[in-house]
């Protein structure tokens, strides 16, 4: 296989580490479908709270679809597979219900930048640099992807980064909104660490409350599942964790969760 998507676990964090090293983190054809099972890997997992999605190495979090497979994946019946591939893997990350971090450094650019907006919180290294490229290629964006720009970003930044398919720096990142904050690249493992940990030690079943309704809230609005939203909530006040928390507050001490 060329390239992974493997999982590293740290107690209830665990990290999507895309691993490509030679090619800057490009994501193949392999990659993309390995995907789908790794995220239902931690969904699945009960003592998985937060979910870190980061590169190998130190040059990139993900420098795009691997371009020496294009030849034969764009085109034809094989360009229809390859889109269904990749949307299945977005599909996967957008639909988990965990908290999603992308932790960034270096490239995140094309395919990185997509899977960079699936995630919930977007934190960049200062040495990061972002674009959406598909105008110096020729293809077509599809309208998912432009869907998620719009909603991080806005109408006129969305349609800066696809007509003119310019490298965005950190700095610039973080001020149109595309990344929630900047490290210096030497601090970010260890501060995304520590905020993933301070979700972590939040109710899971509230935070998983939240998520679905976030995630039901970037529909249209005829689609929107209110029942999802709320039996989620419903969950949350029959939880041992409600009482829990209320116990806690009330003993002026730090709650213990357990996500039931």
């Amino acid at each position: 296989m060329r390239g992974e998507v493997r999982i590293e676990r740290d107690g209830p964090i665990a990290r999507l580490v895309f691993d490509h090293e030679k090619r800057r983190n490009a994501i193949t054809v392999d990659m993309w479908a390995a995907i789908p099972a790794a995220v239902r890997t931690v969904q699945e997992d009960p003592s998985v709270r937060v979910v870190i999605m980061r590169g190998a190495g130190s040059e990139a979090f993900v420098s795009g679809a691997d371009i020496t497979e294009f030849g034969q994946t764009r085109t034809g019946n094989a360009g229809r597979e390859y889109d269904a591939l990749t949307a299945r893997a977005f599909a996967a990350l957008q639909a988990l219900e965990k908290p999603l971090i992308a932790s960034i450094h270096g490239f995140c650019i094309g395919g990185g930048a997509a899977i960079a907006l699936t995630a919930d919180l977007r934190y960049a290294a200062d040495d990061a640099r972002f674009a959406v490229p598909p105008a110096r290629l020729g293809l077509g964006y599809h309208t998912a992807g432009i869907q998620a720009l719009i909603r991080t970003v806005g109408f006129s930044e969305t349609a800066d980064l696809l007509f003119t398919a310019r490298r965005v720096a950190a700095d610039e990142a973080r001020h149109i909104g595309l990344v929630n904050e900047v490290f210096a690249k030497d601090v970010l493992d260890e501060n995304v660490d520590r905020i993933a940990h301070t979700i972590a030690d939040n109710a899971p079943l509230t935070i998983r409350s939240a998520k679905i309704t976030l995630q039901e809230l970037a529909k249209l609005e005829a689609d929107h599942d209110t029942a999802r939203i709320k039996e989620s909530i419903e969950q949350c006040y029959q939880s041992e964790d409600f009482a829990e928390g209320v116990t806690a507050f009330l003993e002026k001490r730090k709650p213990r969760f357990k996500g039931k």
